[in-house]
């Protein structure tokens, strides 16, 4: 029996890891909406400071104990030199940033900046890591973006400055997202994810000096210790998501984000989409297939990996 060629073996890895990338990107999203939605109920009786204090205390404690469970040896001085600490002070930065614009701003318009992230991810995937983005894998972002402003619909009146600052928000978590290409495979992605919640902890410590502490309920600690738990694997597997497949393809399924945000609103709160946000999610979901399509098409015959995205 002949045994594969180097360029076969090359190819499925590389199919393996994009598949593993999409996943983990997808299990992302889920985490980070189900945090999104406990925090939004939280916090209208907690100052959002002091929220996500007490979120990532309880979010550092836990990513401490499954990182010791795993055998994986808390290294301090690995967390705050090199790309990890680099990485980590961008995500306290942008967290920061996005939330100042967020109280600023309307939902729909800070959201849909937001989600701009896979456009300045392939583009800056391309530019540095040098990864050959062809017209299919613009053509899925693009189609992706545009059905994310179908679902949002952002209102020309509700930009202003803050507009800015949550753009400036967006770019810095997409610098953060293309550095941890950089962090190397000898560092535990455990321990990437210790670093940043201890960041975004310690952050909201020094705004939350200047504001002041409340009384807290046992309630809304309760839900913020839950919250912790979607956090950190929110973390953990958008890290994985971006130290697997290709930054360029797997930027895109953070549009599902939109999906599952929709999901809740409709099991929690009975929301029923616009018939322009339904189409904004078919949109979704077809630029999301047309991937998965493309890289299946990849891997056929020997001279797949030669086929441009």
């Amino acid at each position: 029996m002949t045994p594969p060629s180097t360029e076969l073996v090359d190819v499925a890895a590389r199919l393996r890891a994009n598949r593993a990338g999409i996943l983990f990107m997808i299990g992302a999203m889920v985490s980070f909406i189900a945090n999104d939605a406990i925090v939004k109920h939280v916090s209208a009786s907690m100052p959002t400071a002091q929220l996500i204090f007490v979120r990532g205390v309880m979010t550092s404690l836990m990513v401490y104990a499954v990182a010791s469970a795993m055998g994986t040896t808390i290294s301090v001085r690995e967390m705050t030199r090199g790309w990890v600490a680099t990485r980590a002070a961008l995500d306290a930065v942008a967290t920061m940033l996005y939330l100042i614009a967020l109280f600023h701003l309307p939902l729909s318009n800070a959201t849909a900046i937001n989600l701009s992230s896979p456009l300045f991810l392939t583009v800056l995937a391309a530019l540095f890591l040098r990864e050959q983005v062809g017209v299919h894998r613009w053509a899925a972002t693009v189609v992706g973006f545009v059905g994310v402003l179908l679902v949002i619909q952002p209102r020309a009146a509700g930009f202003n400055t803050f507009s800015l600052v949550c753009l400036l928000s967006t770019a810095l978590a997409s610098t953060r997202d293309l550095i941890t290409r950089r962090i190397g495979v000898h560092v535990p992605s455990i321990l990437v994810t210790l670093a940043t919640a201890l960041a975004v902890t310690m952050l909201a410590l020094v705004v939350l000096i200047g504001d002041g502490w409340q009384p807290l309920r046992w309630i809304d600690v309760g839900w913020l210790a839950i919250a912790s738990v979607f956090l950190a694997t929110g973390h953990y597997t958008v890290i994985g998501a971006m130290r697997h497949g290709e930054i360029s393809l797997v930027a895109p399924f953070r549009y599902t984000a939109l999906l599952w945000a929709g999901l809740l609103g409709y099991l929690v709160w009975g929301d029923v989409p616009s018939v322009l946000a339904q189409a904004g999610i078919v949109l979704m979901v077809v630029a999301g297939l047309y991937v998965l399509h493309r890289e299946r098409v990849r891997g056929v015959g020997p001279r797949g990996a030669a086929i441009r995205r």
